[in-house]
Order: structure tokens, then C-alpha cells, then sequence
């Protein structure tokens, strides 16, 4: 049997206990107000989800009538809270049975453990996360199912329903309950998207797609059929020891930022030559090279199109020859009318360093010296900060580098 377990407004109840404010009661909003009225919230609590404001609205959103704190993300806290939650975890079960779905959430397997505390799973999930309020402050909600995706189906739908906030699923009871359930994009990797295709075929629930002729599904979806189905009969074979021996053939390192204003084709072009500064970087601090690089560039409105474009280069980590690909990238697609809000970058068919390409047109002494410069600059940022070393442009009043640096998830500690 497996538990999925949510920490109710989680960032939003950090900033409650934190202040020693009731987690369950309090009116508060998880957002940088510096950033304007049109400021992400990016948790609100639990009390005004019950008074009708909606998760990652805008403040400009939240009705006039309310009186509400407005809390600065602070990331460092929330990853401290989510470090002591998780160790509550360790005292029911090894760390082997445990998968962190994301900061707040988290798969926990117990199909081996039930013996040993002589309790029912549903005592034993309310045992779990009633110690996590009575040490924490902080409210969780638990799914319980037979499988990864009935556990988080139950948190996801049925879980509010009950008054200890846990849900049960099994394949028997999923079939007899949430065969006829609506909508369909309240059930895990069911995007509206897939929604709206599936409302071709006039398929609104799960028991529509059990009853739809697997050439249609196939026909529309591929591979990912053979998902639909599964989930449909409420099946999923994938277990936590699956996802921990999972490597990904391919990887990438990647970067991406929302400016906090407009910025010029120039503005524009010095952050993009920062983030490149500091995509290197990692790369060199892993020991790998990199054969692909993509840009994204979105303007801030519809008058012109975002783009992505990628380059295929040689297998190398030289900062020189990256920026000279990531320029030309720029330089010949953008368009330079427009006002920019959005910067991506990635790296990827990465290799060790040891497989990198031999360029012999290349001045492969200047590129040594370069790298070498790279190495130090990585152990001065690692053991004093990542501003105690700065380009003077990085200075300008529009570069973002100093401020990003202070940021964990690109958010304030």
C-alpha cells in the first residue's frame, strides 16, 4: 500500500507558523509585493482558498473586503520545514521507501512496514500526519491506494471529503466510484489539453475512455494510450523502487528567467550573456560538455511571436565558442522591435568532459587558459558566494546577475 502526502497551502503555512500564526485560520499570501499588484501569489492559505481566492492568482485578483498578510517568498525556510517534515518520515519508513514528489509532496510505501506497527493503513497514514501538524503547525492531506496512481488520485479527489482529509483507493473501489467522474482533468496527467482531444470521441470520464475502440485512442495518442488505459482501469505497475533505479538517457542543464519589466534588444542581450556565463559554469563544475544549445526568447505581448531556436555544436564547455553560437542565435532571430519578458537557455546531449570534440581550428592554448580561469572562478563562487566575484556589467542597473544570485528558485531565501 502507498501514501501520498500533501502539505495543505505549503508555503503559505510556513510563513503562518513561522510568524506563530495559526496555519488553518490565518489570511495570507505567499508574494513579492515589490513586484507590483500584478504580483504571483504563489501560495495562499488555507482559510482564504475557503473564502474563495484562488491558488497562483494575482494580488490584484484577491477582493478588496479582505484583510490579508502579504508574505515575501522566502525559499530557504520552506526547504527547511519540508527537510524536518521529511524526517518525521524516516521515523515510519527507510528512505528507500520514500519518493519526494516535490517540496510538499511526497510518496511514501508501506506495503512492507504494516506488520510491524499492528495498525490499518488508514490509522496509521492519520498517526503520520497528525504528528506532522503536532510538531509542525503545518496541515497535510494523505491519499492512500494500492498503487502510485490511486494514492495520488484519492489525495487529489477524495481526501478533502473525509474529516481527517485521507482518501482511499483501491482498483475495485476506483472502478466503482470515479468511473463516471467529472471532470476528467481532475485526475493526474489529465491536462485539458488531453481533455479536449479526448471530447472528440464525446469521452468525458474514465469509463468513456475504457469504452472508446483502442484504434481511435491509439490513433490520437500514440504511445501514451497504453497510459490512458492503465489509469483508466485505475492500474499502474511503476513502484518507488522503479523511479529510484530510473536513469534518463538524455540530460540537459537549463536556465530561464522572467524579467521583472520590459528590456531592449541590448538590455535583453547582456542577460543572455549572463545566463550563459552561469549555464558554463555548472557545466565545467560537472565535468561536461555539451553538443546542443537552444534559445527561447517571449516578448511581452502578442505583437511578436516567441521563438526557440537550437545549434547544433561541437562537444565542448569553452565559454568562448558557447556565447559565440548563443550570439549568432540571438543576433539573427530576434526581433529587435521588440520589447523582451522572457529568457530561456539549455544545454544538451551532454557527455563527460573526457569525450569532448577536438576542434583543430580552434587555439587550444587559449582555450586551456580559459577553462582553468573557469576552474578558480567556480572555487572562489563555491566557497564565498556567487557574488563574491562580478563582471563590472554586472553592475549596470538592469543586469539581474546580483540580484539572481541571492535567489534559491529564483525566489528570496
Amino acid at each position: 500500500m502507498y501514501l501520498c502526502i500533501d502539505l495543505k497551502s505549503f508555503y503559505a503555512s510556513c510563513e503562518c507558523v513561522s510568524r506563530n500564526l495559526n496555519s488553518l485560520t490565518t489570511n495570507l499570501v505567499v508574494a513579492d509585493s515589490s513586484r507590483g499588484n500584478g504580483a504571483l501569489c504563489l501560495a495562499v492559505s488555507v482559510n482564504l482558498k475557503k473564502l474563495g481566492v484562488k491558488n497562483r492568482c494575482r494580488l490584484y485578483e484577491i477582493p478588496n473586503n479582505l484583510n490579508y498578510i502579504i508574505a515575501r517568498p522566502r525559499m530557504s525556510l520552506y526547504i527547511k520545514y519540508s527537510t524536518y517534515i521529511y524526517k518525521i518520515y524516516l521515523k515510519y519508513v527507510a528512505k528507500e521507501d520514500i519518493h519526494p514528489y516535490s517540496i510538499d509532496e511526497m510518496f511514501l510505501d508501506l506495503t512492507n512496514y504494516m506488520s510491524f506497527y499492528k495498525l490499518n493503513i488508514y490509522d496509521l497514514a492519520k498517526k503520520i500526519i497528525t504528528e506532522i501538524y503536532q510538531k509542525t503547525g503545518i496541515k497535510a492531506t494523505c491519499g492512500i491506494g494500492s498503487n502510485l496512481y490511486l494514492a495520488k488520485i484519492s489525495l487529489d479527489i477524495l481526501a478533502k471529503h473525509d474529516p481527517n482529509c485521507i482518501g482511499y483507493l483501491d482498483e475495485e473501489k476506483y472502478l466503482k466510484e470515479l468511473s463516471h467522474h467529472k471532470p476528467l482533468t481532475d485526475f493526474w496527467q489529465i491536462a485539458s489539453a488531453t481533455a479536449l482531444r479526448l471530447s472528440k470521441y464525446n469521452v468525458y470520464d474514465m469509463a468513456g475512455i475504457r469504452n472508446l475502440d483502442y484504434k481511435y485512442l491509439f490513433k490520437e495518442f500514440g504511445k501514451n494510450a497504453e497510459i490512458l488505459l492503465k489509469h483508466a482501469y485505475g492500474l499502474e505497475n511503476v513502484t518507488i523502487k522503479d523511479i529510484k533505479n530510473y536513469h534518463s538517457v538524455n540530460r540537459s542543464l537549463s536556465l530561464s528567467q522572467i524579467l521583472f519589466r520590459d528590456y531592449s534588444y541590448l538590455e535583453a542581450r547582456l542577460i543572455l550573456k549572463e545566463m550563459v556565463e552561469t549555464l558554463i559554469l555548472d557545466l565545467i563544475n560537472e565535468c561536461l560538455v555539451t553538443a546542443s544549445i537552444n534559445l527561447y526568447i517571449g516578448y511581452s505581448n502578442n505583437t511578436y511571436q516567441a521563438f526557440s531556436k537550437q545549434k547544433q555544436i561541437y562537444k565542448t564547455n569553452n565559454l568562448s565558442s558557447i556565447m559565440t553560437n548563443f550570439l549568432y542565435l540571438y543576433d539573427n532571430y530576434i526581433n529587435k522591435f521588440g520589447l523582451i519578458r522572457q529568457i530561456g537557455i539549455s544545454l544538451s546531449k551532454l557527455d563527460l568532459e573526457i569525450y569532448k570534440d577536438i576542434n583543430l581550428l580552434s587555439d587550444l592554448n587559449k582555450e586551456e587558459k580559459e577553462h582553468n580561469l573557469l576552474l578558480t572562478i567556480n572555487k572562489i563562487k563555491n566557497k564565498y558566494g556567487k557574488n563574491s566575484l562580478l563582471k563590472a556589467s554586472n553592475l549596470l542597473s538592469f543586469s539581474t546577475q546580483k540580484i539572481r544570485n541571492e535567489l534559491i528558485g529564483g525566489h528570496h531565501e
